[in-house]
């Protein structure tokens, strides 16, 4: 889950902050339960998520994980991500990815009462473990991956994952670079349409 790209992403406005954040566990017409600001940035999301998919910079670091995991490869490439982001001093200079992170829990937690049930037994821990700031950190990015597995149906290891984000670390770091500005003037341009 590149749940820092996505809060990122929403550009600091509240209702598109959660819709952004629980859209993955908002399955079919449940979104209309939502208000228009969620709603959209539930639809957000989605776009946002289209468009890393088909990405020619995320199909390229997806061949790093793909031999490994298939159809997971995705899955990690999303979690690579949001440390590059993390650690992105165009994007997050000096102590603002504290302070952004924090600004998000605050943001959501009076929609709590809201929030689908599988992301409100999430939020409590992204809060407390501060997800959003630890991504900067390798050892974040290790528990990451190993959530990956535990989510998903087949896996049985992260290890290899890890392995493979530090050994292709640099390549994974272009990819990121190539893709990212790319990434927020959709997402920009999104949000004015949608």
């Amino acid at each position: 889950m590149n749940y820092l790209a996505h809060a990122y992403l929403s550009f600091n406005q509240p209702e598109i902050l959660v819709g952004n954040l629980i859209s993955d566990f908002v399955k079919g017409k449940k979104k209309f339960d939502y208000s228009p600001g969620i709603q959209k940035g539930i639809a957000l999301h989605r776009e946002i998520d289209h468009f890393t998919d088909t990405h020619e910079a995320t199909r390229d670091a997806k061949e790093i994980f793909r031999p490994y995991y298939r159809l997971y490869a995705g899955a990690f490439t999303d979690v690579v991500y949001d440390h590059f982001l993390a650690t992105d001093k165009n994007e997050f200079p000096g102590e603002s990815l504290h302070q952004f992170s924090l600004t998000v829990y605050e943001t959501v937690a009076p929609f709590i009462p809201l929030l689908p049930d599988k992301f409100r037994e999430i939020f409590p821990y992204m809060r407390q473990q501060n997800w959003l700031n630890n991504y900067q950190h390798n050892w974040a990015i290790d528990r990451s991956l190993a959530g990956v597995v535990r989510r998903s149906a087949y896996l049985t290891e992260s290890a290899t994952a890890f392995q493979l984000f530090e050994t292709h670390y640099e390549h994974l770091q272009v990819c990121y670079n190539r893709f990212f500005p790319a990434l927020k003037k959709f997402a920009l341009e999104q949000l004015a349409v949608l």
